[in-house]
Parts: structure tokens; C-alpha cells; sequence
């Protein structure tokens, strides 16, 4: 077989945990496997990093700011690839560039264009064990670029789909795929199966295992995924296409984010082009809008309400001042004391009373819901912050997710 394997910041957090890694690459290698492993800067390096840059300036360069931090990844790559010389495998280190990894030219949060899997294939049929420099890649205009949050999740998922790998393993600190957050729900169970779309769904409604942008990749590339923990043999969980998966839940997990914020614009003139106005500015301004509702009010008048991040609030407020002032909104308000608490589950498609069964437990624990978003395979809900943890316990009681 040939395997990916990416190690995240906590597995290579120090040189004992370096040696740990490579104890488990060879080990995959003795078995009789090709082996590719990707890297993360070691824990709290990437912070150090940019607290150097920032005692020079406030605002440095992008593109200097992406030599810098990815330098980390290459000290982890280098590191390893000692470590597993030293211990008689054969193994070279690769930076982006020399791994083939060609992004955009947008530096800090850089995608993926395309690779060239040459020099890692020619290591590979030499019998090496190839170690690359995760996050980072370089621009048709030869500069070094990094891909933002979760990059090395970003570059180990591209690579398997480079390389034809047959399978692709995240490590991290976690164990794999749980049912809901253990530290609110100590009877969350671990999954051993879930589908792409379900684990984008997840993801992107506040489970912080895998980042959304890795599985979709996964999901384009036919890329099987497994999230696993790099501090015990335990068996981790397999992300894979929904007809690979032969029983499918109801439901399968229950996600929490708190990293929401509620808008609500009262007494906004009714006009036609009005809401793609006030969205298309706030697009303009990078916020990302989450849920909306809009209905009309007695005045004619529309009420539209929609949900932020925090991190965006600030800059949405900026916008939606602007048409304050205009006259074109009346009143304006937010709360940042909200969350969004979400069921999903690929079973939902052919069973009926999945929604109706959250909004009664939300009843009977005397939870209000503000707003509520549906798709094929999820339902959110946002509610008040202080009722987070209730509503993710009894979701997940109401589900029998612990069986």
C-alpha cells in the first residue's frame, strides 16, 4: 500500500515526540509500505514566529510573512527525516516546491493549483520515505506562498490524491471522529465510519478535528481519510464516499459552535434589490453570512435577521451603519451571546421526524430557538449561549447517539 501520513503540531511538539513519530513511520514502512509523511511546525513554533515579525511591525508583508512561517514545517521535515536516518530507513525531506506543490498567489491563504508528483514518486520507487514540509507550496511566479488554517491537513489530503495513495492518515491529539464533544457529552462515542459530506457538515458547523477545505478535497479526489491519534494504536475514524458506508445513521453527530454572532436589521425599506445591496456589501467586506431570515413587518417595512462569526462582527457593523445612516434601515441590534447547535446525519435523506424531534427536546428542556437552518442532512438551530451545553446533551440523549 501506499500511505499518507500527516502529523499535526501536538504529535511533533517536541524531539521526543519527533522520535515518537518516527518510531511509527517505520514502523508503517517495516510492514511493507511506501510511505509519505507530512509535517506541521512543532506546537507554539508558528506563534513564536509571527511574535517575531510583529516586534518589527504591525503589518509586515504577506509574502515575507510566508517565508517565515514556512520555515517551521521545514525544521519538523528535516528533523524527522534525521531521525529516521539515523534509525536506518532511507528517507529525504522536501520542501512545497521541491514536492511539486504549485499554488495561486494569494500569500497567507494561498490554494492549491496543482501538483507534480515526480520527485516525490521517483523517492517512492527508490525506496525512500518521503517527509514534506506541510502548509506551504510556491506560486507560477516562483514565490513561496503558505495555504492558511489547516494547510497541512490541505497538503496531506492533495498529496495522497498527487500520488494515488491508498489511503490518507491525519494525526492528531484526538482519537478520531466523535458523536459530539467528549468534554460536554462524557458519553460521546467514537464513530468508526462517516461520509464526506457528513463530515463537511460538521465541520464546518464547529467540529475542529478536520477543516472543512481538507474534506472537501478528500471528497473531490476520492480520497479515503482516517483521523487517528498519534499517542496510542487505537483505531481511528474512516472518512469515505456514503456507499462505502453499509449502515447509515440517522444521525450521526451533534456539533456546537459558539463562535457566532446574531444581526438584526429592523425596519429596512422595502425596495426591490435592498438585500442583495446590504449582502453584496458585506460580501465585499470578506463577511461570511451564515443563516438569514427575512419576513415583512405591519409598516411594510422587512425585518431581515442573519448570523456572522465574531471575528466578523466588527466589520459588519461597519457596513450595516453605513445603511443606517442612509435611511435606508431604521434600527439595527446584535447579540453576541448566541450559538448554533446542529444535528447531522446522511440518514436523515429517507427518514421523516428528525427536525420534529429536535424541536420537541428543545421544548421540553425549556430552550428556545431563535433561528433555524436545514439541508438535506442537517438541522441548526441557534439559541442562546447559557443553553449550549443542555441542548448538545439532550440532542444527544434524544438521538441514543451513546449506543
Amino acid at each position: 500500500m501506499l500511505i499518507v501520513q500527516k502529523f499535526g503540531g501536538t504529535s511533533v511538539g517536541d524531539l521526543e515526540r519527533i522520535q515518537n513519530v518516527a518510531n511509527r513511520v517505520a514502523e508503517t514502512k517495516k510492514a511493507g509500505n511506501d510511505v509519505v509523511v507530512v509535517v506541521s511546525a512543532m506546537s507554539g513554533e508558528t506563534n513564536k514566529l509571527v511574535e517575531y515579525a510583529e516586534h518589527f511591525s504591525a503589518t509586515p508583508a504577506r509574502a515575507e510573512m510566508d517565508m517565515l512561517l514556512s520555515s517551521g514545517e521545514r525544521v519538523t521535515a528535516s528533523l524527522l527525516s534525521i531521525a529516521l536516518n539515523e534509525m536506518g530507513y532511507e528517507a529525504v525531506s522536501m520542501t512545497g516546491r521541491k514536492a511539486g506543490i504549485v499554488t495561486d498567489s494569494l500569500h497567507t491563504k494561498a490554494r492549491i493549483e496543482e501538483i507534480d508528483p515526480t520527485t516525490m514518486n521517483t523517492a517512492l520507487k527508490n525506496g525512500r520515505i518521503v517527509v514534506v514540509a506541510g502548509f506551504q507550496g510556491v506560486s507560477l511566479e516562483g514565490n513561496v506562498t503558505t495555504l492558511g488554517r489547516g494547510g497541512s491537513d490541505l497538503s496531506a489530503v492533495a498529496i495522497a490524491g498527487a500520488v494515488k495513495a491508498d489511503l490518507c492518515e491525519i494525526y492528531t491529539d484526538v482519537s478520531g471522529i466523535y458523536t459530539t464533544d467528549p468534554r460536554i457529552e462524557p458519553k460521546a462515542k467514537k464513530l468508526n465510519q462517516i461520509s464526506y459530506d457528513e463530515m463537511l457538515e460538521l465541520a464546518s458547523l464547529g467540529a475542529k478535528v478536520l477543516q472543512n477545505r481538507s474534506v472537501e478535497l478528500a471528497k473531490k479526489l476520492n480520497v479515503n481519510l482516517v483521523t487517528r491519534t498519534s499517542f496510542s494504536n487505537e483505531e481511528g475514524t474512516l472518512i469515505t464516499k456514503e456507499e462505502n458506508i453499509m449502515e447509515k445513521p440517522l444521525v450521526s453527530g451533534i456539533a456546537l459552535d459558539k463562535n457566532q454572532a446574531r444581526i438584526s436589521l429592523m425596519g429596512v425599506i422595502d425596495r426591490p434589490g435592498i438585500a442583495s445591496d446590504i449582502f453584496g456589501k458585506l460580501a465585499a467586506s470578506d463577511v461570511n453570512i451564515d443563516m438569514i431570515i427575512q419576513n415583512k413587518a405591519h409598516d411594510g417595512t422587512t425585518n431581515i435577521d442573519f448570523t456572522v462569526a465574531k471575528g466578523d462582527l466588527y466589520d459588519a457593523k461597519s457596513v450595516v451603519d453605513d445603511f443606517v445612516k442612509s435611511g435606508d434601515i431604521k434600527d439595527d441590534s446584535y447579540n453576541e451571546k448566541i450559538c448554533k447547535v446542529s444535528i447531522v446525519g446522511v440518514g436523515m435523506k429517507s427518514h421523516t421526524g428528525v427536525a420534529a424531534k429536535a424541536f420537541a427536546t428543545m421544548a421540553d428542556n425549556n430552550i428556545n430557538i431563535n433561528m433555524i437552518s436545514t439541508s438535506e442532512i442537517k438541522v441548526s438551530m441557534v439559541i442562546d449561549e447559557k443553553y449550549a451545553e443542555l441542548a448538545v446533551r439532550s440532542l444527544h440523549d434524544a438521538y441514543e447517539l451513546d449506543k
